[in-house]
């Protein structure tokens, strides 16, 4: 390895001891009794680390292709990690799916608990709860004071989040956590008086938040035109046109509705509604799964067969990435998604489920793509394939180089593909693809709209409020129109996109990037073209801006 990928590595040395939490999530050992220092020094500290690597990667010249594709990822997300620290974006963000308060909550999901070293940590973890808790309220308040603070909304929701957390009616994390370890004696002790420290301490945040800090809150959930400019950037590692993305949204809702009312035809007879579809599916007891162990064996089941039957043909994939894991989330905040292995997989991916409050019953037609979404060959084939590629990427692009927009758009990618590769041939499965595509193209009208305060088209193809311009309310309104899902789900989902704004729109965009990428390699090869070949070039580069991915393609 060269200059560049010895600087990458080093990077990788010096961040580890900087975000602790972070170093657990990818696997770096040495640091799962400490939690991250979220003072502003500690950001300060960060961003420092950033500065230095970058000016000292700048007149580095690339020995290898390799390392030219390494140099143009790094730059690129750390270059625009740095804009965001600057502009107060990272220090400031709170909201219901991203802050420093989720990553310290999730890290314990991930942690090792076989043995009392492992359990000895988690205690200091434990214990270490409300100091770091502390720093980052003093780390919001001074961002607040500048002038960057989140929506109010998110603020109160995200206590309310910390509520359920500690209510001993609900989830009640961390005292569940500490009691069911299988500790004994004085380090069942430690356990319990750090879980009560940092129940405690959990609480006092909420309250921080709605008495201390929505106050500072702004009114406007928008995030106008230049904050969004740079989340938009920074999720999808593009510059993208947000009018013409905007009104493409409309053009593909369209398009894939076309698509399922053809589908809902099969599934309920001819002039069927897609509604209608939705009510035979879900009357179908074959398609029903009661309690969530169930859903859980049955998506560990789907995920099994797709790595046995994708692996040597459409893909070849790697042993250690032959697995999978399903898991059930210890909280109820909602939602799907996937955790990476470890570097030296001793901890497999997994996929999660955190199962909304009062869902007791499954549909296994909405859930089939999301599957492949997560798993194989989704995130779990991409992520996994990139952690093992030592012999062709650097620890910077196998662990800590991530991009929305060329993960989230790959694992979109990999339910259409799996369309085409005949998986969803059921009716059923085929309409919760769909669905879930046309969900994701409801995000980018929503996203975009809500956040820049858009006109709605006055000629758009569903008649939705033509020349009005866009408003949360209306966001909700368009959602429930064009999304079948659980109205709690939804509601989250809605809250999700106005407290992140450009993080929604990269999974169809992301994927829009993809498809386009795939036809330029046909474009440029011809009948030498093979898709297995464009998958692999594809995710031999490990994850990086879309970008940096289209321009290193087009050297292949």
């Amino acid at each position: 390895m060269g200059q560049i990928d010895d600087l990458a590595n080093r990077y990788v040395d010096e961040w580890a001891p900087l975000n602790p939490t972070g170093a657990t999530f990818i696997g770096v050992p040495g640091h799962d009794h400490e939690l991250d220092d979220l003072s502003p020094e500690g950001f300060g500290a960060q961003a420092d680390l950033v500065r230095r690597t970058l000016a000292e990667l700048d007149p580095i010249d690339p020995e290898t292709e390799a390392e030219n594709v390494a140099k143009d990822a790094m730059q690129e997300r750390l270059g625009l990690d740095l804009a965001r620290y600057e502009s107060g974006d990272t220090a400031s963000e709170i909201n219901v799916i991203s802050s420093a308060v989720h990553g310290l909550r999730m890290v314990f999901d991930l942690m090792p608990v076989q043995g009392d070293e492992a359990l000895a940590n988690i205690a200091a973890r434990l214990g270490a709860f409300p100091r770091a808790l502390q720093q980052y309220e003093r780390t919001l308040l001074q961002e607040a004071r500048r002038g960057n603070a989140s929506a109010r909304v998110q603020l109160l929701e995200v206590a309310e989040q910390c509520a359920a957390w500690t209510d001993p009616q609900r989830d009640n994390f961390f005292h569940n956590l500490a009691d069911g370890l299988g500790a004994e004696g004085a380090l069942l002790a430690d356990l319990q008086r750090n879980a009560a420290a940092a129940t405690a301490a959990t609480a006092s945040f909420g309250q921080f938040l709605r008495t201390e800090l929505a106050p500072y809150g702004r009114d406007k959930q928008a995030a106008g035109p230049d904050r969004y400019a740079r989340a938009s950037q920074y999720f999808l590692g593009a510059k993208v046109d947000q009018e013409e993305t905007y009104a493409w949204g409309f053009e593909e809702l369209a398009r894939l509705e076309r698509e399922m009312r053809v589908v809902a035809a099969e599934i309920a007879g001819p002039g069927a509604t897609v509604d209608r579809a939705v009510e035979v599916l879900d009357a179908d007891p074959a398609r029903r799964i009661p309690g969530k162990e169930a859903f859980r064996d049955w998506m560990q089941s789907v995920a099994d067969k797709a790595v046995a039957e994708l692996n040597g043909t459409h893909f070849d994939i790697p042993p250690a990435v032959r697995t999978v894991e399903a898991c059930l989330a210890p909280t109820s905040d909602g939602g799907i998604y996937y955790t990476a292995p470890s570097e030296d997989f001793s901890r497999p991916g997994r996929m999660w489920w955190a199962v909304p409050e009062g869902q007791t019953e499954f549909s296994t037609w909405r859930e089939t793509s999301t599957v492949y979404h997560e798993g194989v060959p989704g995130h779990h084939l991409q992520i996994g394939q990139t952690i093992q590629r030592a012999d062709l990427l650097n620890r910077w692009q196998r662990l800590l180089c991530w991009c929305s927009g060329h993960g989230e758009g790959w694992a979109l990618y990999a339910e259409r593909l799996m369309d085409d590769l005949g998986y969803l041939a059921d009716p059923g499965d085929r309409l919760g693809m769909l669905d879930n595509q046309a969900l994701r193209a409801t995000r980018v009208i929503v996203d975009i709209g809500m956040h820049l305060e858009l006109v709605i088209p006055r000629d758009n193809p569903f008649g939705f409020h033509p020349g009005e311009r866009w408003t949360p309310e209306l966001g909700w309104e368009f959602l429930r129109q064009h999304c079948r899902m659980q109205e709690d789900v939804l509601r989250f989902e809605w809250k999700r996109y106005l407290g992140w704004p450009g993080q929604a729109p990269s999974y169809k965009v992301g994927e829009r990037i993809w498809l386009q990428a795939r036809e330029d390699a046909k474009a440029r090869k011809g009948a030498a073209f093979s898709l297995k070949d464009f998958h692999r070039d594809a995710l031999n580069l490990g994850s990086l801006g879309l970008d940096p991915l289209r321009k290193a393609l087009a050297r292949i």
